[in-house]
């Protein structure tokens, strides 16, 4: 029997992971597919909006949660944040990520919007956007789900809270690619590893190149060797070389998930993909073991301790019924914030505040679930990440922080009761 049985591998799941087994604790990490980073833009936004925008996540914060005190950062609290970050930063080498919780980076989107994100891959760092600049933003012709005229559009038209100047403007260059006219973003990441391939884009870029220009791409820059075909590129053009994140799937989330795994299973941990948990053997108030559905047949595992990161709505992992009914599909857990019949579910407009967004698993302050009369309902299992009750995270840009500092303060509970 494990110690620790983690079931989902996004954010949540890969920091409680990992941080249980650095602390000693054998870990099985399971999960049903690779998890939201695959889907998310590789950076750790914190707090972005709260409503509006947030310059200093770290200022922000305890206002912020004194204004929404069931939401998980008043379960988490800012020191685990914080050391959740620290924590994070220390778990890469070369490809490094850079910030902290102190400021906010402003960062541009697929589309060129502005995202404010804390602590960001050192590759898109260069993109900061609130000292204003010049930007030549280059499209690869074979990468349809990149518009390069678009972002450097809205990137000229940004605002920033100093009032400091911004012009772009975009360039389409062809690659060599062999004649296929379509290639995904992993196919180009694979493409740029190569020295030959990122030579031929270097003099492609060169040749449009004017005055002090930072030069801004989709995120593409090498899957194995990224630091170094980012600074490679650098050092060609002579002039910072940035990153943005482009439409799904993400290879700066590809990244930063083979990284963290791969140091999770270097320490002993176990990964099992493609099995997905359908139920839970319990013991009083505690979990035995974890029903998972695999090669035709339900096999149970168990474990001293479950961490819950399976996400929300968006997963699956929280399900509404055609009547309205919500549940929790692995521990059957009491779902809180769901409107109650008669009120409003959803506003009218696509970007409007819907109540039924914040519902999700309430916990106390170790991450333990509670039902709903506020008591402990399992005292082994600790919920993290996307299925935590009373956040907005599309909305705040808080998501991967919530995750990240959720499933480090999971972590820290179930480490403290082994010890």
């Amino acid at each position: 029997m494990r110690d620790v049985l983690v079931v989902g591998i996004g954010m949540s799941g890969l920091t409680a992971a990992l941080r249980c087994q650095e602390a000693g604790l054998s870990v099985t990490l399971l999960a049903k597919g690779v998890g939201s980073t695959h889907l998310a833009p590789g950076t750790i936004d914190v707090l972005g909006y709260g409503p509006d925008l947030v310059e200093s996540p770290s200022q922000a914060l305890p206002r912020f949660i004194d204004g929404s005190p069931e939401h998980p950062y008043a379960r988490i609290g800012v020191d685990a944040l914080s050391r959740s970050l620290e924590w994070f930063g220390e778990r890469f080498d070369a490809y490094r990520y850079t910030g902290a919780v102190d400021e906010n980076l402003l960062l541009p989107t697929a589309i060129g919007s502005i995202k404010p994100s804390a602590l960001v891959p050192e590759s898109l760092s260069a993109g900061d956007l609130r000292n204003g600049g010049r930007f030549l933003i280059v499209g690869l012709r074979q990468l349809k789900d990149f518009f390069p005229a678009l972002v450097a559009q809205n990137i000229a038209n940004a605002k920033t809270p100093s009032g400091a100047g911004i012009s772009a403007r975009a360039v389409q260059i062809e690659p060599p690619t062999n004649g296929e006219p379509d290639l995904s973003s992993l196919a180009f990441a694979r493409r740029f590893d190569e020295p030959e391939f990122l030579d031929a884009v270097a003099k492609q870029i060169g040749a449009h190149l004017d005055g002090d220009e930072s030069v801004g791409l989709p995120a593409v820059l090498g899957v194995q060797h990224p630091h170094e075909v980012w600074t490679g590129l650098q050092d060609a053009l002579g002039r910072p070389v940035f990153e943005i994140p482009s439409l799904p799937p993400s290879v700066p989330g590809m990244r930063l998930y083979e990284i963290l795994r791969a140091q999770f299973e270097a320490g002993g941990g176990r990964v099992v993909v493609g099995a997905e948990a359908v139920g839970a053997d319990t013991d009083g108030d505690r979990v035995t073991a974890v029903r998972v559905a695999a090669a035709a047949r339900i096999k149970p595992y168990p474990a001293g301790h479950f961490v819950l990161a399976t996400g929300g709505f968006g997963s699956g992992a929280i399900e509404m019924g055609a009547n309205w009914s919500v549940r929790e599909k692995v521990f059957n857990l009491p779902v809180a914030g769901v409107p109650e019949d008669g009120n409003e579910r959803f506003g009218p407009r696509y970007f409007d505040a819907h109540p039924l967004s914040r519902a999700g698993i309430r916990v106390d302050d170790s991450l333990r679930p509670l039902d709903d009369n506020g008591n402990r309902v399992y005292a082994n299992v600790t919920v993290v990440g996307a299925c935590l009750a009373g956040s907005e995270a599309w909305r705040e840009k808080s998501g991967e922080g919530i995750s990240l500092s959720s499933g480090y303060k999971a972590a820290e509970t179930i480490v403290e009761e082994q010890t």
